[in-house]
């Protein structure tokens, strides 16, 4: 019988990190500088790990590799998406990232990283950079040799339930206090343009790489657009934010009943608040925030039940 997969993640620790996965989530992180859960990973830099069923134990990177027939077949390569849980106590550094031509050029054949975020919590007056105010390369690389970064980052004020769309070539950074689901291929090479000056314990700031950045960088910016269509169903209220190349990206919000059919090779889901339960084959699993699954081809008819925020996907 096919059943879903609840998915164990991996913790990565970061120099801008916090605790904010263990307070929200209940996660047992390996640091007070924790900063990302990498929820539904098949990347070789940390696959999660199936914790039910047949196939509990075994990495996402095994299935994708012995079991492509739970993901329908897909062509891919490699498994193509990576769902994260960011707690960004601290600033990220101002980064952009690749296309799959020049990642697949220079950096051993990684995918290019275009990506979303999902805005889970925030401060009161958070913002994140989101694109720049350079008209051209000439212009953006002055502004970076003379340290213009107020004239040229955009700064977006953000709230809960906010989401963006970050095509790969955008400059970008989440900023301080903020918690975020991203959805992304899968994919872990960045660029950074600005760190804030930071050091590690030895005083040493960490690598810029503005050659690459440059060549990579949207010139000038602009926006990702958003598909933002809500449709009302039977228990659920579901907005489908982005629909794109890589990925198509939705909220469920669960309030009682909702029957589901799978249209898709496979679909990740992430509860991000509430709980309740999910019924695939008259088996009932119980799911709540913080847990991660995903649906494998074949599972026809599904159901979910009680007060939940899922974020879902598929490629």
């Amino acid at each position: 019988m096919i059943q879903p997969l609840f998915l164990e993640g991996v913790f990565q620790e970061r120099i801008w990190g916090g605790t904010a996965l263990k307070e929200q989530f209940g996660y047992k992180i390996p640091s007070d500088q924790t900063g990302e859960c990498w929820a539904i990973s098949a990347h070789p830099n940390g696959s999660s790990i199936v914790k039910n069923g047949l196939f509990a134990g075994k990495s996402l990177i095994q299935l994708w590799e012995e079991n492509r027939e739970l993901f329908g077949g897909h062509p891919s390569k490699v498994f193509p998406l990576l769902t994260k849980i960011l707690d960004a106590k601290s600033h990220l550094s101002v980064q952009v990232h690749p296309n799959d031509e020049y990642a697949e050029k220079y950096e051993n054949g990684d995918l290019g990283k275009t990506e979303c975020w999902y805005i889970i919590d925030c401060k009161e007056g958070s913002e994140l950079v989101y694109g720049h105010n350079a008209n051209s390369k000439e212009e953006l690389v002055t502004m970076l040799e003379n340290g213009e970064w107020n004239q040229l980052l955009r700064r977006i004020p953000i709230k809960p339930g906010d989401f963006f769309y970050v095509p790969s070539g955008t400059i970008h950074a989440l900023c301080e206090g903020t918690l975020v689901l991203e959805t992304q291929q899968s994919s872990d090479t960045t660029y950074r343009v600005y760190d804030y000056d930071r050091t590690d314990g030895n005083g040493n700031k960490r690598e810029l790489h503005w050659k690459k950045a440059l060549d990579v960088s949207t010139v000038p910016h602009s926006d990702g657009e958003l598909y933002l269509k809500t449709t009302m169903v039977p228990g659920a209220i579901i907005t489908c934010f982005v629909k794109e190349k890589y990925f198509t990206v939705y909220k469920w919000e669960i309030q009682g009943e909702a029957l589901f059919i799978q249209s898709q090779p496979f679909q990740l889901i992430s509860a991000i608040d509430g709980e309740g339960t999910v019924i695939v084959g008259g088996v009932t699993y119980p799911v709540r925030k913080g847990d991660h699954l995903l649906l494998p081809a074949g599972i026809g008819e599904f159901q979910f039940e009680g007060k939940l925020i899922l974020i879902v996907s598929h490629p």
